[in-house]
């Protein structure tokens, strides 16, 4: 599976949002300032040509809908991350972020709750 890049992931949370939308509606979803129609149309597209993205014809225009699940992204993305900066130790990575960002005990115990379900 291909990586996204951000403008075509911020496409992609919108139509995995919605589950289908014209080029209209995915812009209705951006905060101001909304891009302009044909970036939006632009970006659709060469989704579609990763094929992140399939459509249905709908009158003159097409209604957009994601062939990728978020999930399975989800989990590519995390894979790529613990790959790519922690040598492929999920350890390492936790590690990491108990350290840099001050994990409190309910949070540690939520997360050794979800690893032990797992289980």
């Amino acid at each position: 599976m291909k990586q996204l890049t951000k403008a075509e992931e911020d496409i992609m949370q919108i139509l995995w949002h919605l589950e289908k939308a014209n080029v209209k509606d995915i812009i209705k979803e951006f905060p101001a300032p909304k891009p302009a129609y044909n970036t939006v149309s632009t970006m659709v597209r060469i989704l579609e040509n990763k094929g992140f993205v399939d459509y249905e014809k709908e009158g003159k225009g097409h209604i957009y809908f994601p062939k990728v699940k978020q999930q399975d992204y989800s989990n590519q993305s995390i894979n790529k991350l613990v790959d790519n900066y922690f040598q492929g130790s999920f350890k390492s990575m936790v590690s990491f972020f108990v350290k840099k960002n001050d994990i409190s005990l309910n949070e540690m115990e939520s997360i050794l709750k979800e690893i032990n379900k797992k289980e």
